[in-house]
């Protein structure tokens, strides 16, 4: 094997290695070898290779002994310091926590990772019942509203093949997916939001719009959502719309001058 060969195989290995890590939620639902090859697509046989690596390097645990796995103190590490490390979370956590408690509800900024989005600022008023979300959330772009704004402020090059890959992984549920993209595109052009109602959870709503931030000109989503049993949306859109756009334009001033590359 030549050099190249070799690190090649090493930067597969890192990246396969990622990707099982990626596949554990901000739910923190212990996950086996089965459920790991489901999310991540690997060959059983890698999966099980690359979690007995995790295992012996601090990054994965068994979960009483059994054949499920959880994240370990050595993962949990990495992502608390990127959250200590970057300066973009220090400044929009006291904005987002400021509309959450004014609002009563959650309130989480986020971009995207492969078919989904990966909240990286995450804020809750401590009045609401919400998802058992937070920062490392990932959330189907495709049935939620701050996926569907992020796709809406792609450029279209980039939208119309990210479209196709959802529908086509939407399987028998394609058409429905292409109408509730097409109405939140259309509340989008309207009003400059989209929302989702019981499609992620049942009774959770979400409101979202994308904002353009940082040196990078970044793309990424600001939404607001809550549980409620019977939400008058018509209400929650006239209280909410104004307060999100309104902070969606103090974070973009903030962070005009940060590096927001993610």
């Amino acid at each position: 094997m030549t050099t190249t060969d070799a690190q090649r195989n090493i930067t597969l290995t890192v990246e396969r290695g990622l990707e099982v890590l990626c596949a554990f939620r901000a739910a923190r639902s212990p996950l086996s070898n089965a459920e790991l090859v489901r999310r991540t697509g690997l060959p059983k046989a890698t999966v099980s290779r690359l979690t007995t690596t995790l295992i012996s390097v601090g990054y994965l645990r068994r979960v009483g002994g059994g054949r499920q796995f959880e994240l370990s103190a050595g993962a949990l590490s990495i992502g608390h310091a990127y959250l200590e490390a970057n300066p973009m979370t220090r400044i929009v956590n006291p904005v987002m926590q400021k509309l959450a408690d004014k609002l009563d509800l959650s309130v989480a900024l986020a971009i995207p990772h492969h078919l989904d989005m990966l909240y990286i600022g995450w804020r809750a008023s401590g009045k609401i019942a919400t998802l058992r979300l937070g920062v490392g959330s990932l959330l189907p772009i495709e049935t939620t509203a701050v996926g569907r704004a992020y796709l809406y402020a792609l450029p279209q090059a980039e939208r119309e093949p990210l479209i196709a890959e959802l529908l086509e992984a939407a399987g028998d549920h394609a058409d429905v997916v292409r109408k509730n993209l097409d109405t939140a595109f259309d509340d989008l052009r309207e009003s400059g939001v989209c929302m989702a109602v019981g499609e992620y959870q049942r009774n959770a709503y979400g409101i979202a719009l994308p904002l353009v931030i940082g040196r990078s000109h970044t793309l990424m989503t600001l939404n607001c959502g809550a549980v409620e049993l019977v939400p008058d949306m018509m209400a929650i859109r006239k209280r909410v719309i104004p307060e999100l756009k309104s902070a969606a334009v103090r974070l973009t001033e903030l962070l005009v001058d940060v590096d927001c590359e993610p």
